[in-house]
Parts: C-alpha cells; sequence; structure tokens
C-alpha cells in the first residue's frame, strides 16, 4: 500500500517510480483527493510479463468495500509488451485506488514502472481579451 495525496503526485516530476509486486499478491495506490475537477492520469509498464491493473472509488477510508465504485474492472494488460496509458476524471472528492494485481501468477514477481500525473482544469475567465 502506497497512499498518496494530489500534493505527492504534483511533486513527482518527470521521473518514473517502481513497484515491485510478488508473485500471487497485489499492490495498490490509494490517492486522497479533496477537489473535484482534477484528472488523475497514469502510465505503466512491467517485467517480466503482464499484470492485472484496476481503479476503484472509495468515498472515505470508512466506506465498506461493499460500497466502493469500480471505476476501471480489474483487466489483464500486455504492460510488457506496450506502455499503458489512461486517466481517469475526479467527480467527487474520497479515495481513488490503483490496483496491480499479481495473484494470477503463482511464481512470477513483477516490477512495474509508472507514472503519475495529476492534471487541474484550465478554466477560461476571459481575461485575455482586448
Amino acid at each position: 500500500k502506497l497512499p498518496l495525496t494530489v500534493e505527492e503526485i504534483l511533486n513527482f516530476g518527470e521521473s518514473n517510480r517502481e513497484l515491485f509486486i510478488k508473485s500471487s499478491t497485489y499492490s495498490i495506490i490509494p490517492i486522497t483527493v479533496t477537489e473535484m475537477g482534477l484528472t488523475i492520469s497514469w502510465i505503466f509498464s512491467s517485467d517480466p510479463k503482464s499484470i492485472s491493473f484496476s481503479v476503484v472509488y472509495q468515498e472515505s477510508e470508512d466506506t465498506p468495500l461493499e460500497h466502493c465504485k469500480v471505476l476501471i474492472p480489474m483487466t489483464r494488460c500486455n504492460s510488457h509488451k506496450e506502455t499503458i496509458r489512461g486517466q481517469v476524471k475526479v467527480r467527487n472528492s474520497g479515495i481513488y485506488t490503483l490496483i496491480f494485481d499479481n495473484t494470477f501468477s503463482r511464481f512470477i514477481s513483477k516490477r512495474v514502472f509508472y507514472h503519475l500525473a495529476v492534471e487541474r482544469p484550465v478554466i477560461y475567465d476571459g481575461s485575455d481579451l482586448p
């Protein structure tokens, strides 16, 4: 579990982070978001072989699992062959959890190289009018 805030992601810079996920386990990155309208985006690859990925929304840490909303269902990604990119728009404050799942692999541990970014919406206020 690697909890992050929007501010921490904004300070990521351009560098990639690395997760080591043992066989038959998974890693989660919960991102706590307090402002609406943001876009959380990710890029990742895995080595060796594929990894499963999902995104789940939770109103708060106290929200029971059965009340969490699956935004991106668990999907097996060929991230060892191609870089996976995606994003989710923040419609409600809460916890957006990225899940890297290696439970299907009984013997092979994986390394996941990932980069996260948060974008604030551009709000046009007309200030550049003559």
